[in-house]
């Protein structure tokens, strides 16, 4: 008898996407990058397996001919439970009630954003925030938290079957390096937090932010504990000078082009993919403050402009100067 030959599982997965003219875009939840399609899929939430998104071309999303933003940043919450020193968010502002949270996430249900990440502070601190998942996803958005990682583990169980990614930030790929920065026993708490969500099914990937002091001794090793763990893949973050950041920025801001050799150097061996996220990239990005203010990076991501309270969807709409994803 003739052995037969392993079989290749493909890994499918919930994106969003919309026509594009003949063609379409898809955006991916986990990485939260924009891919043209080869043919239109129509509008809303898609299955769609890895390999047909290997296949198609990343685009940016100014590019993309459309009305509102591809995707938001939604940051429902400025609590947080540790206190990162390049922290983006801006500590004064307001936290609105939970009546507000659920007005503001069925005004973004209602448009034709694709992809919504709810960040914070820590999202994982709201009660609420698998119903203000699920009114997301109820309107066709595919939905992603981005999180410290420290209550994760006992939350996934909740998150499953709701969120279609995860995002869990570190700095550092071992408690020695991470907690440095963001607290003893915080690195422990975040990798039993990404084990549990990967064992609730629910696609999980590690992000990083770049300093310039820790980048290049921690990149491949931040890689290797991807792996080890079964993330998804690793992003590297561009630090940006905005929030408590721009104080780092003058010795901890690494220039694109340097962020970019980095990555060259370890993206043709590294274990899981890897991404990064310049600055350039973020440039002209929508950011939904706690506060229920819709903000803009300025181009190259420098600085970040507020524009307008959300009071109805329409809110949401690009405008002319903006150049925004």
């Amino acid at each position: 008898m003739t052995p037969s030959l392993p079989t290749m599982t493909t890994t499918v997965r919930t994106f969003a996407a919309r026509p594009d003219g003949a063609e379409g875009v898809v955006h991916d939840p986990l990485t939260g990058l924009t891919h043209r399609t080869s043919r239109a899929l129509g509008s809303g939430r898609v299955r769609l397996s890895a390999t047909d998104l290997a296949s198609w071309p990343e685009v940016h999303p100014a590019a993309v001919q459309t009305d509102v933003p591809i995707s938001v940043c939604w940051s429902p919450v400025v609590r947080c439970n540790l206190a990162c020193s390049y922290c983006l968010d801006d500590k004064s502002v307001s936290e609105l009630a939970r009546p507000e949270r659920h007005r503001i996430a069925n005004l973004i249900a209602e448009t034709a954003v694709l992809g919504v990440d709810i960040s914070g502070g820590e999202p994982l601190l709201l009660r609420d925030l698998p119903d203000l998942i699920d009114v997301l996803v109820a309107g066709g958005c595919a939905v992603s938290v981005t999180t410290n990682g420290t209550h994760l583990a006992r939350r996934a169980e909740a998150l499953a079957g709701r969120v279609d990614a995860v995002r869990v930030s570190l700095d550092g790929p071992d408690a020695e390096r991470h907690d440095r920065w963001r607290g003893a026993g915080s690195f422990d708490h975040a990798v039993t937090g990404i084990r549990a969500a990967i064992a609730q099914d629910i696609p999980t990937q590690i992000q990083a932010v770049l300093l310039r002091s820790t980048a290049q001794a921690s990149m491949r090793a931040m890689v290797d504990l991807a792996a080890t763990v079964g993330a998804s893949g690793v992003t590297f973050l561009q630090m940006l000078p905005i929030g408590e950041g721009a104080a780092l920025a003058g010795t901890e801001q690494l220039t694109d082009d340097e962020a970019l050799g980095l990555l060259a150097e370890l993206k043709t061996t590294a274990a899981v993919p890897v991404r990064l996220r310049t600055r350039q990239a973020a440039g002209g990005f929508t950011v939904i403050r706690s506060d229920g203010q819709i903000w803009r990076n300025q181009p190259g991501a420098h600085a970040i402009s507020a524009l307008r309270p959300l009071h109805t969807a329409s809110d949401l709409a690009l405008t002319a100067w903006d150049g925004s994803a």
